[in-house]
C-alpha cells in the first residue's frame, strides 16, 4: 500500500511543480493571475471499519489568486488598467462567444473596431449624449469615421469612468459608450481560455455588467497596464517545497523497496 501512497505523492508534487513552473512562465504576462495547487487528504474505510486507513493526498482544485497586479505606465491610448474589481469584456466576432479578461491591452483596426491581440472585440455599454448609460447589453466598441456634421475622425480616450470619447477634426467630440465590465457571483469559477482570458462557468454564475466607478467595478486608468500578480519570491518558495516533496516521497518508494527486498530474501 505504501507503494500506492506514495506514488500518489509524486503525482501530486509533479503537479503542484506543474502549477508553481506555470506561475513563473506567465510572471510577465499582462493580466496573468497566479494558481494554487490545494491537495485533500484520501481516507478509505466503511462504517464497519474501524481505524480508517489514510491512502496519502489528492489535488482538490487549483484555485486562482485573483489580486490586482502592478500597474504599470505605458501612454499607449488604448491600454486600459481597472483600479479595482471587475473584468473588460471582449467577443469573438467569428462564434460570438463572450471572455473575460484584466489585461487591457487593444488596439483598433481599419474599420475602427477596438480589439485585444486574439482579435476579440472589446465590449461596450451604450449611453445617451450624457454619458448616461442606457442598457446592460455589450455591444462592439466601434469608433465612427466621421461625426454628424461629416468631419473625419481624429482620437479617441477613456476617462476613469470608463467613457470612450471622440475626438473629431473640428474639434468636437462624441461620446461613443461606457466600458462593459462584468463581475461574477463566484469568481473563482471561472474558467481559464488562454492569453488571459476568462470563461464564465455555471460555478462563476453568469456576469453582471456595469460601468467603471459604479457597485462594485474598479475605475478605469487610461495609459496603462496591469501587470501579472505573480510574486516571484513566493515562486522560488513554493518551488523547492515541490521539490522538496518529490524527494521525499521518491525516497518512502526506495524505503518500501528495501523493506520489500529483505523480506523477500529473508523468505529464501
Amino acid at each position: 500500500m505504501s507503494f500506492y501512497i506514495s506514488l500518489n505523492g509524486l503525482k501530486n508534487a509533479q503537479m503542484d511543480l506543474g502549477v508553481v513552473s506555470h506561475n513563473i512562465a506567465n510572471s510577465q504576462t499582462n493580466g496573468f493571475k497566479r494558481g494554487r495547487a490545494e491537495f485533500a487528504d484520501l481516507v478509505t474505510g466503511s462504517v464497519f471499519t474501524n481505524p480508517k486507513l489514510g491512502m496519502g493526498a489528492t489535488i482538490e482544485t487549483v484555485k486562482q489568486n485573483f489580486s490586482l497586479g502592478p500597474i504599470e505606465q505605458t501612454g499607449n491610448t488604448f491600454d486600459f488598467a481597472i483600479n479595482g474589481d471587475g473584468f473588460f469584456a471582449t467577443k469573438s466576432p467569428k462564434t460570438d462567444q463572450m471572455y473575460f479578461t484584466r489585461n487591457g491591452s487593444f488596439t483598433t483596426d481599419s474599420a475602427g473596431y477596438i480589439f485585444d491581440g486574439s482579435g476579440y472585440r472589446l465590449q461596450l455599454l451604450p449611453t445617451d449624449a450624457n454619458g448616461a448609460v442606457t442598457s446592460n447589453v455589450p455591444q462592439d466598441a466601434l469608433l465612427p469615421s466621421q461625426n454628424a456634421t461629416g468631419s473625419d475622425f481624429a482620437s479617441a480616450a477613456v476617462n476613469t469612468d470608463g467613457q470612450l470619447v471622440a475626438t473629431f477634426a473640428d474639434g468636437t467630440t462624441q461620446i461613443v459608450g461606457t466600458l462593459a465590465l462584468a463581475s461574477f457571483p463566484a469568481v473563482n469559477g471561472l474558467v481559464q481560455a488562454g492569453s488571459s482570458n476568462w470563461e464564465a462557468s455555471g460555478v462563476s454564475g453568469a456576469p453582471k455588467f456595469g460601468a467603471a466607478g459604479t457597485a462594485n467595478y474598479g475605475t478605469i486608468l487610461s495609459g496603462a497596464l496591469e501587470r501579472s500578480n505573480v510574486d516571484i519570491a513566493d515562486e522560488l518558495v513554493g518551488l523547492i517545497t515541490a521539490q522538496r516533496n518529490f524527494q521525499a516521497n521518491a525516497k518512502a518508494i526506495d524505503t518500501a523497496t528495501q523493506i520489500s527486498q529483505t523480506i523477500i530474501n529473508l523468505r529464501t
